[in-house]
């Protein structure tokens, strides 16, 4: 399983040239593996549980029943929503499991045939699972990358549910430009984030092929207010295929300012009904922070509203944020 993306090294703006992305094969999958390994050790979300026969059976063959999957454009609220979903006992939480969102490229572009690609997740999610002997609980996980991917998620697991948080694109974008991963000042800086992908300005494998070169010449705020419209876009079209008991959409804005009409709705669709599950799950969402949505009015300048609108004003619109 190698990559067939391609590494060019022409130069672009400010002569800085794109690194090579990260593959995934036999000769580096030991290497993914004590990433994911590490990684997912420091992130999980454990409860204290009791050691039983039944869950130690479970655990040397997890089922993977129903898995969920939280998805949403980067900085859209998909990390505070996740550790809510956490706070469920009958929930095994993982946060952007880096074997899994490494792949995705390769889910997306085809380079590995779709049984090479279920093999993969299914393998990883099950040994989640396993190292935290948690073969008997729903297995959930976060990965914005996973909007690209809705239609394969939804065949290989097909009793699987997907929540998908969407947020004001201008506050997303704010947010995502005080993050290194996509400003043209990480280029040629060496880092990498867990997927991969070099840190910078560089086109990653969603971009539209014959806007590459202008993904990376852009200035900061439209690269990254196209992040958002693209992966929202995405997973807004795939989502769309589903039936309604496998989708639920949560508007970051409600979260925040309608947070009991937004816990009901959460509540119905996971099927929450025991009364301690009911208390814990309300008590983490009740910690959403409302002054975090709308800084973009504060923060943004009418010329980075304007190269913001230039990408998303028709998605922006059509969600309603520009009523």
């Amino acid at each position: 399983m190698t990559s067939t993306l391609p590494n060019p090294t022409e130069s672009i703006k400010n002569s800085y040239s794109r690194p090579p992305v990260e593959s995934i094969d036999r000769s580096t999958l030991l290497r993914w593996a004590n990433r994911t390994l590490k990684a997912d050790q420091k992130t999980y979300i454990g409860q204290q549980r009791p050691m039983s026969l039944s869950r130690l059976a479970a655990t040397a063959s997890p089922a993977l029943r129903r898995p969920l999957f939280l998805i949403g454009s980067p900085r859209s609220g998909t990390t505070f929503l996740g550790k809510c979903l956490a706070s469920l006992s009958d929930i095994s939480y993982h946060f952007e499991p880096i074997a899994t969102k490494a792949s995705a490229r390769y889910v997306y572009d085809k380079s590995w045939s779709n049984t090479q690609a279920q093999w993969f997740y299914k393998s990883v999610y099950k040994w989640l699972l396993r190292i935290h002997h948690n073969g008997d609980l729903r297995f959930a996980e976060k990965t914005p990358r996973n909007c690209l991917i809705v239609p394969f998620l939804a065949q290989t697991f097909p009793d699987a549910q997907f929540i998908h948080i969407i947020r004001d694109g201008r506050d997303v974008a704010l947010s995502l430009s005080k993050k290194p991963w996509f400003l043209a000042s990480e280029a040629n800086s060496g880092r990498y984030e867990p997927g991969g992908y070099p840190y910078g300005p560089y086109a990653q494998f969603w971009v539209e092929p014959e806007r590459t070169k202008e993904f990376e010449a852009t200035s900061d705020i439209h690269r990254c207010s196209w992040v958002w419209k693209r992966f929202t876009e995405a997973a807004l079209e795939s989502i769309n295929q589903l039936p309604a008991q496998r989708y639920l959409e949560i508007r970051y804005e409600s979260l925040m300012f309608e947070t009991e009409k937004s816990t009901e709705q959460l509540k119905d669709f996971l099927e929450i009904k025991d009364l301690k599950a009911d208390q814990d799950f309300r008590q983490a969402v009740s910690a959403a922070n409302p002054s975090l949505s709308g800084q973009w009015k504060k923060q943004l300048s009418e010329q980075q509203l304007s190269e913001i609108y230039q990408e998303a004003k028709p998605l922006l619109s059509s969600l309603g944020y520009l009523d």
